[in-house]
């Protein structure tokens, strides 16, 4: 039996997955594994999407202006370097975790990377801060390889963990999963994939829940982006367990 603390999208918000770390046991004070995570006794899921921040507003915070200019080289700049600093420090206490810490891939990690899709906030301003030949900085080679090592789904006791949804089309980040409108209401409109796809309940991110997480009981899912509510998942699992709960701190 383990106990699994499953986190939603990051999208830059750092004091409030640190606060959610510490409040869920997996961070000490000082920001250190505790030993609860160290011994596989915890095991802990992030659904992906480190990187990016959601809006105008977080991007001028980041960068210490009262207005983000994204056509300023040097606001793309500070926007790229206050993440860049942020993904190591993450990156430090991930190794330390013994593989118990895994963080699966989101669309905004791997375009941060390739740069194969622009990307944007809900108001229309383009993440061009990892775009070198736009102005921004490119990700360091180390972090963009970490990115790029990140799974595209954790399965612990039969529970799926995916940033997207439960089937193949919603964890390749193509022209299909860019265009198809199941990729944001698939967990609504048609909820029975995650049993049709053979999982026993999924927990999945990518869609921002605006009133908090979404526990839909009867098909079996859970759907976290909802780390701006400081809200997280706990599960207790084990071949004949399943049991969950939400917690907001």
């Amino acid at each position: 039996m383990i106990k699994v603390v499953a986190i939603g999208d990051v999208h830059g918000m750092w004091a409030e997955l640190w606060r959610v770390l510490r409040a869920a046991a997996v961070a000490t004070p000082a920001y250190e594994p505790t030993e609860a995570v160290t011994s596989g006794r915890y095991e802990v899921v992030c659904v992906g999407d480190l990187v990016h921040y959601k809006d105008a507003r977080a991007y001028a915070v980041a960068v210490g202006a009262e207005r983000f200019d994204p056509t300023d080289p040097d606001h793309l700049r500070r926007a790229a370097k206050a993440q860049i600093r942020e993904l190591y420090r993450f990156k430090d206490f991930v190794d330390k975790t013994n593989g118990h810490l895994r963080i699966i891939l989101g669309n905004h990690d791997e375009a941060a990377v390739l740069h194969t899709y622009d990307l944007g906030t809900r108001g229309g301003l383009k993440h061009d801060e990892f775009r070198a030949d736009r102005g921004g900085v490119a990700l360091p080679d180390d972090l963009a390889a970490w990115l790029l090592s990140f799974p595209r789904e954790v399965v612990h006791h039969g529970v799926h963990f995916a940033h997207a949804g439960p089937t193949p089309g919603l964890q390749y980040f193509d022209d299909f999963f860019y265009h198809d409108p199941d990729t944001k209401t698939w967990w609504y409109e048609k909820p029975e994939l995650v049993r049709q796809a053979g999982h026993r309940f999924g927990v999945y991110g990518h869609t921002v829940m605006k009133e908090g997480i979404y526990l839909d009981k009867e098909h079996g899912l859970a759907m976290i982006d909802a780390l701006a509510h400081r809200q997280f998942l706990e599960m207790i699992l084990s071949d004949d367990r399943l049991d969950y709960t939400i917690t907001q701190i």
